[in-house]
């Protein structure tokens, strides 16, 4: 069964910076043969991906919203993925998520959701 879990979230200032960590495991396959995604999730908002990334890590797409702040990455070998996130403002406040799919095509989320990290920007 796939387990994940997110670290790496605080609270911090307005154009402040952090970098989130999704620690994955119980893939029946090579973790490189998954496409994984950051979701966040405000109150009393549905759940939003927020970036994705390709199994291989060469191809990765963001929302409009995080363009140019937030760079999604993984370590195929640590079955790690990452969010770095900068110039961060009040409206990315949030719980942070990661899931993913097989394949390298991104079809939403297939994997149970760990607990998540939470993400406050405020000053």
């Amino acid at each position: 069964q796939v387990k994940l879990v997110e670290s790496g979230g605080g609270l911090v200032q307005p154009g402040g910076s952090l970098r989130l960590s999704c620690a994955a495991s119980g893939f029946i396959f090579s973790f490189s043969n998954y496409a994984m995604s950051w979701y966040r999730q405000a109150p009393g908002k549905e759940r939003e991906l927020v970036a994705f990334i390709t199994g291989a890590g060469r191809s990765t797409n963001r929302a409009d919203s995080v363009q140019d702040r937030f760079t999604i990455s993984r370590d195929n070998a640590k079955n790690m993925v990452y969010l770095q996130m900068h110039s961060l403002k009040p409206e990315d406040t949030a719980t942070y998520y990661c899931n993913g799919n097989s394949g390298d095509d991104y079809t939403g989320p297939r994997f149970a959701w760990g607990q998540g990290t939470q993400v406050t920007v405020s000053s």
